[in-house]
């Protein structure tokens, strides 16, 4: 039953309402338009006024014209009313046209309500375990909120304790329904037109300077957690698109459907790494296995450049088992791969041919100009940077003969394009290299810092082989990770050596964090029916009927056992308040005035009074200190000083009954 609440109160609660409103809203600015963002904050501020100034509470006319601007700033914004971003903009601007119809309590409810409905729309667009613990919180302020509804008496430090309580003892039924209950997968008609707003760095193109510009973000692409051996530095090539024609500015992929059916099987041998591999949510459908993938779980397929494709949705998070090979032969290539992995723009210059002349590309075997074209980057003056100058004709000779600085996208081009002109079947093969390991949860990170460029050449007997031109100018930017913490535009690559680095507290700190986050994303996010099934089933739970059982029996039994804890009342210390009262009340009890379980205190002092008139006043006034304090909503040191003071002078005396 709803208590009536005085003006008091309700300003209080306003005040709590809507700041816990502003709250959940807050995190929504990443996600609506500032238009959007700027008109919901407007509303709430005119209604944090209206508290203290009702008068300038819309009427119903001008009520009626702000929903029509909230929907026309919709519209314009969206221009449709379905979806994502629609829906929870709608929400959101319903729940700030409301709060300027608060009236009664009804209204309070409402929108503590759609409150809750917004704070879980956050979940659409993060699901993080800072978001998560952030909408935790938030959902206790607001379970305060109608806690302190209520509750006349309670103030605001005991109404948040309390939905803490409420909420923290609901987490653990949660868990088991959680884990316990089907696991039920939208149909595609359902799932929201919007894209997931996470882009992969990386694209199906390469440009001087393409891959540079992601040098130096610390974005999170992948994380891999190997089950047996971890492989060294050297070989941590994660695959993606591979680019095979060329303008000789921008290189490009050929449609591998074209080939794919002609290929060789691919032999391999050595150690087998088998890992997982939590890729973020892209807007590409690739996924960059360990060089060579072998093995690895639906809905991934390979197509004709070995580069793992997810067949299904890919703006989610998704995780997948992967085995690869370091030590592999593709076999023969066909006669499509040969033309697009040795097609040139344009007749080679005479400056190029020389160049290949030199280093016996054309007199020579394919390994021994390749070893010397690499001891030909080595030697000579060139730089790795993040930095280059800018080469905008003719970037393939610009590099080679004038500037010879350049990220490893300029080292790779430049190198299959050498190879090419020697007609050695090359291209270029873009997508991750190295990664930092987290020692707290055994896992590697893998961010748009780690961006690489390297070649393949293909060779008699061997096939396809990796050559990275990179490790021969900077060897270290693949045996050591990029340090960005001391990186400086336009000045030297540092790298970090961090076997041998000690970790200061904020690093190790970080890790802790990323170790925390990523076992969130693969148990609670990435928790879908397949993991579930895997899960259960080391505990013997294989089918429909088994797991509902389980699930009845735990929801069961922890509601029980909830109950017994609430229901249990253990002897607590009286209250000191309480235990001057009953003092009180035994002075009386010689009169024949002994107080019912079903008696108030107001009632108790009626009956007090009518029996002993003498006393009346002193009756009294022990009770309505004894109510202030007890159920009163600010009280002090000195009204309890003054209670006990009352109680202790108080003595009932009767010559004529002869008792004291």
């Amino acid at each position: 039953m709803t208590i009536k609440m005085n003006a008091a109160h309700y300003k209080n609660t306003l005040i709590f309402l809507l700041s816990s409103v502003g709250l959940i809203v807050l995190p929504h600015c990443l996600n609506i338009p500032p238009a959007l963002f700027g008109f919901f904050n407007l509303l709430l501020a005119w209604r944090f006024v209206c508290i203290w100034q009702p008068r300038y509470l819309p009427t119903t006319r001008v009520l009626f014209f702000l929903t029509v601007f909230a929907l026309a700033l919709l519209l314009s914004q969206h221009r449709h009313l379905l979806g994502r971003d629609a829906g929870t903009n709608l929400f959101i601007l319903a729940l700030g046209l409301k709060l300027l119809e608060i009236k009664a309590e009804r209204d309070i409810y409402l929108v503590t309500y759609l409150a809750f409905i917004v704070a879980a729309s956050l979940f659409l667009y993060q699901q993080s375990l800072f978001m998560a613990a952030y909408i935790l919180a938030v959902c206790c302020v607001l379970f305060a909120t109608l806690v302190a509804i209520n509750s006349l008496q309670i103030q605001t430090r005991a109404a948040l304790k309390t939905a803490t309580v409420i909420v923290f003892q609901a987490i653990p039924i949660a868990v088991v329904i959680f884990i316990l209950f089907p696991r039920i997968e939208a149909p595609r008609w359902m799932l929201f037109e919007e894209k997931n707003k996470a882009k992969i760095g990386l694209t199906d193109s390469m440009e001087p300077g393409s891959i540079s510009d992601l040098g130096t973000s610390e974005e999170l692409v992948f994380r891999v957690k190997f089950t047996g051996a971890m492989p060294p530095p050297k070989l941590r090539y994660w695959r993606g698109p591979v680019l095979s024609y060329t303008d000789g500015k921008r290189w490009t992929p050929a449609n591998s459907q074209r080939f794919k059916a002609q290929l060789d099987k691919p032999s391999y041998e050595g150690t087998a790494y088998s890992y997982t591999l939590l890729m973020e949510a892209q807007d590409k459908n690739w996924v960059f296995a360990l060089d060579f993938p072998v093995k690895f779980s639906e809905p991934l397929v390979q197509n004709g450049y070995y580069q793992l494709i997810n067949s299904e949705n890919t703006h989610k998070r998704a995780e997948y088992q992967i085995t690869s090979y370091s030590q592999y032969n593709t076999g023969r290539v066909t006669q499509i791969e040969y033309q697009d992995s040795t097609q040139l723009p344009q007749e080679p210059s005479d400056k190029l041919k020389q160049l290949v002349t030199q280093l016996h590309g054309f007199d020579g075997k394919p390994d021994d100009f390749i070893r010397q074209l690499l001891t030909h980057f080595r030697q000579e003056d060139f730089h790795y940077t993040l930095t280059p100058p800018l080469m905008e004709d003719n970037p393939i000779e610009s590099f080679l003969f004038t500037t010879r600085r350049g990220f490893c996208s300029h080292y790779a081009a430049a190198f299959v394009y050498l190879m090419r002109v020697a007609h050695i079947p090359a291209r270029v093969v873009t997508g991750y290299q190295g990664g930092e390991f987290n020692p707290v949860g055994n896992f590697l990170e893998i961010r748009q810092a780690n961006a690489h460029a390297w070649a393949e050449v293909w060779l008699e007997n061997q096939g396809w082989v990796r050559v990275d031109p990179t490790a021969a100018i900077a060897p270290e930017r693949i045996e050591q990770q990029l340090n960005l913490d001391q990186l400086e535009l336009g000045g030297d690559i540092r790298f970090d050596a961090s076997n041998a680095k000690q970790l200061n507290w904020l690093k190790q700190t970080r890790q802790l964090w990323e170790n925390a986050d990523y076992q969130w994303q693969r148990w609670v996010v990435n928790y879908d029916s397949n993991n579930q099934s895997d899960f259960l089933s080391q505990f013997g739970i294989h089918d429909f009927k088994t797991m509902m059982q389980w699930l009845m029996t735990l929801v069961g039994l922890m509601t029980v056992i909830l109950s017994g804890f609430l229901l249990y009342q253990k002897k607590k210390a009286t209250d000191p308040v309480l235990r001057l009262y009953q003092q009180f009340c035994q002075k009386l009890q010689p009169a024949g005035l002994i107080i019912t379980n079903r008696e108030g205190a107001v009632d108790f002092a009626q009956r007090a009074t009518t029996a002993l008139p003498e006393h009346a006043a002193m009756i009294e006034e022990i009770t309505a200190a004894f109510i202030q304090l007890r159920y009163g909503r600010v009280t002090t040191r000195e009204d309890f000083v003054k209670f006990a003071k009352l109680v202790a002078g108080f003595k009932v005396t009767d010559s004529r009954l002869g008792w004291r």
